[in-house]
């Protein structure tokens, strides 16, 4: 699995102009599932997230985690973050999970983060959202499980 995750003031997800989910100060993560992906690997992924160190400390330096900080958590699904870029002008997909293997699987990342972490919001998968946030710092990492 990928994320790619900004640390954030603030950051809400909206379908069709109604807001699915909204935090504060936190992390935005932009989730990818690729075809290989299993629980375990979402198990870990969450691990990186809530333990990534992207927060200041009180001297400033990014020494404090997401279960430290205590922000939110938004969790957006993204399946182009598993395109093939490398070749070409246009991305190929066929790194990218199945649809329903996918769903299941940030469905079940999902759970698990709720289970483990407050605030946790989400947008919905498949969907065509719109995702509005402050980036903090900029801070933008890539993870991958």
């Amino acid at each position: 699995m990928i994320a790619l995750i900004q640390r954030v003031t603030g950051a809400e997800v909206r379908v069709a102009g109604q807001s699915l989910g909204a935090i504060g100060p936190g992390m935005l993560a932009l989730i990818g599932v690729r075809r290989e992906d299993t629980p375990a690997a979402a198990d870990r992924l969450l691990e990186r997230l809530l333990g990534y160190r992207i927060f200041p400390d009180a001297a400033g330096r990014m020494n404090r985690s997401l279960r430290e900080h205590g922000g939110g958590l938004l969790l957006v699904p993204q399946f182009t973050l598993a395109a093939d870029t490398r070749h070409g002008t246009r991305a190929s997909f066929s790194a990218a999970a199945a649809p329903a293997p996918a769903r299941e699987l940030f469905a079940y990342l999902l759970r698990q983060a709720e289970s483990r972490h407050r605030p946790v919001a989400s947008g919905a998968f498949g969907a065509d959202m719109q995702v509005e946030l402050v980036n903090d710092g900029p801070v933008t990492f890539w993870l991958e499980s």
